[in-house]
C-alpha cells in the first residue's frame, strides 16, 4: 500500500510540475511578460496547495481507494487538454488552474499511510511517502528533453497515459485499512473544525517552514547561484539538483528518526542545522567549500524537518481527523514557498546583495525552533500522557 500510494505521489506531482520547465518556450511562443510566465508556473501551484483542504477532508470520509484513482484520471484531462488545445494565455492558464489537482494527492496519501502503520512506525512510513515530491524533480529532468526530442506535447501525453495506468491500477488493488476511523460530519463543517484547532495553525507554521523553505530554494537557487556566484546556468541548475534530491532523501530520515527519538528534538535539530548554515550562506564566503556545504546542510535540515512535521501530524492528531488537518498543513507548506524568492528578490533589489534574506531565514528557523521548544513540547507530552492513560 505504501508502494501504491507513493507512486501515486509522484506520478501526480509529475503532472503537476510540468508547466514549470516549460515557462520560457511558453514565453516565446504565447509573447508573455514575465509576470504573465511568473503566473503560468504559479496558478497550479496555488491551486494544488489550496486544493488540499477540502481533497483532505474527503479522503476522511471516503478514503483513498476512492480518491487517488479519482485525483489521477481526473487530473489526465488538464494534462492532455495544455498538451494539445491550450495555444493562448487564457487557455493556459484555464489549464494550469485545473493541473492543480494533482498537487492535491499529497493530502490524498498521508491519511492513506497513517491509518495503515502504528503509531511508533508512522513517521519513517510518512518520510517514505513523501520521495514522491521527487515527481517535481522528475518533471524537471524530462520535461524538456522530451519536448525538445518529440514535440511539445510529449512530456504532456507520456503523463497522461501514466496516469491513466495508474488509476487503473490503484482502483484495482488500493485498499484503505478495513478498521480505519470515518470522519462524521459534512465536509464544511471538518474542515472548520481542523482550522479551529490550535495544532493544526501550529503544525502549518512548522511545515510552511519547513518544506517552504525546501520548494523556496528549489524554485530561486538557479537565480540565486548565477546572479551571486556568476554560475553557468546548466551548473546552477545541476546543484539545485543536488539540493533537490538531498532534501527529499532526507524526508524519510527525517521520519526515522522521529521514531525513534520523537518528532520534537528531530525538529529542534532541524531547525538549529537550518538556523547555523543560513548565517553561514549569508556570509557567502565562497561557493567551494563553504556554500556547497551550507547549501546542502540546508537542505539536509529542510528535509528532515519536514519528515518530522507529519512524524508529529501522525502523534498529535487523531486518526479520523488526519486528512483534514493534513490539508491545511499541506497548503501551508506549498504556499509557504512562495514568499522567500520575492523576498530574496526584493532585498537583493533594494540593498544589492542577498545577505539580509539569510538573516531573515535564519530568524524564521530560530523562531520555528523556539515554538517547538515550548509550545508544542508541552502539547506533545499531554498527548503523551493521554494516550498511555487510554491504554
Amino acid at each position: 500500500m505504501l508502494v501504491l500510494a507513493t507512486t501515486g505521489f509522484g506520478l501526480c506531482f509529475w503532472a503537476w510540475a510540468l508547466l514549470s520547465p516549460l515557462g520560457p518556450r511558453l514565453r516565446e511562443d504565447l509573447g508573455l511578460s514575465a509576470f504573465q510566465q511568473a503566473l503560468v508556473v504559479a496558478v497550479p501551484v496555488i491551486v494544488g496547495s489550496l486544493g488540499r483542504i477540502p481533497v483532505g477532508s474527503l479522503t476522511d470520509r471516503w478514503g483513498a481507494r476512492m480518491m487517488f484513482p479519482a485525483v489521477a484520471a481526473l487530473t489526465i484531462l488538464p494534462v492532455l487538454y495544455l498538451g494539445h488545445a491550450a495555444d493562448s494565455l487564457p487557455e493556459v492558464l484555464a489549464g494550469g488552474f485545473l493541473l492543480g489537482l494533482g498537487g492535491t494527492a499529497f493530502a490524498v496519501g498521508v491519511p492513506f499511510v497513517n491509518a495503515w502503520y502504528p503509531a511508533e512506525r508512522r513517521g519513517a512510513a510518512l518520510g517514505l511517502f513523501g520521495i514522491g515530491t521527487g515527481g517535481t524533480a522528475l518533471s524537471a529532468f524530462t520535461t524538456v528533453q522530451l519536448a525538445d526530442a518529440a514535440g511539445r506535447s510529449m512530456p504532456f501525453d507520456v503523463v497522461a497515459g501514466c496516469l491513466a495506468v495508474y488509476a487503473v491500477v490503484a482502483r484495482l488493488l488500493l485498499r484503505d485499512r478495513p478498521d480505519r476511523p470515518v470522519a462524521s460530519g459534512s465536509l464544511l463543517s471538518r474542515t472548520a473544525l481542523a482550522l479551529r484547532t490550535t495544532d493544526t495553525w501550529q503544525l502549518a507554521f512548522l511545515y510552511a517552514v519547513s518544506f517552504g523553505g525546501f520548494v523556496a530554494f528549489s524554485v530561486y537557487l538557479p537565480t540565486y547561484l548565477t546572479t551571486a556566484y556568476d554560475l553557468a546556468r546548466a551548473d546552477a541548475a545541476v546543484r539545485t539538483a543536488g539540493f533537490v534530491v538531498l532534501a527529499v532523501a532526507m524526508r524519510p530520515v527525517g521520519g526515522w528518526l522521529s521514531d525513534r527519538w520523537q518528532p520534537v528534538p528531530v525538529l529542534i535539530g532541524s531547525y538549529t542545522c537550518v538556523c547555523a548554515f543560513a548565517l553561514v550562506a549569508a556570509a557567502e564566503f565562497g561557493l567551494v567549500p563553504v556554500g556547497t556545504m551550507a547549501f546542502l546542510g540546508l537542505a539536509a535540515g529542510l528535509g528532515a524537518g519536514s519528515g518530522a512535521v507529519f512524524a508529529l501530524v501522525a502523534r498529535l492528531v487523531r486518526p479520523e481527523r488526519v486528512g483534514s488537518v493534513t490539508g491545511v498543513v499541506g497548503a501551508a507548506g506549498g504556499l509557504g514557498g512562495f514568499f522567500p524568492p520575492l523576498v530574496m528578490g526584493l532585498i537583493a533589489g533594494a540593498v544589492g546583495d542577498y545577505t539580509w534574506g539569510f538573516v531573515l531565514l535564519a530568524a524564521t528557523t530560530a523562531t520555528a525552533g523556539a515554538l517547538t521548544a515550548t509550545v508544542v513540547r508541552r502539547r506533545a507530552r499531554a498527548e503523551a500522557t493521554t494516550d498511555k492513560k487510554r491504554t
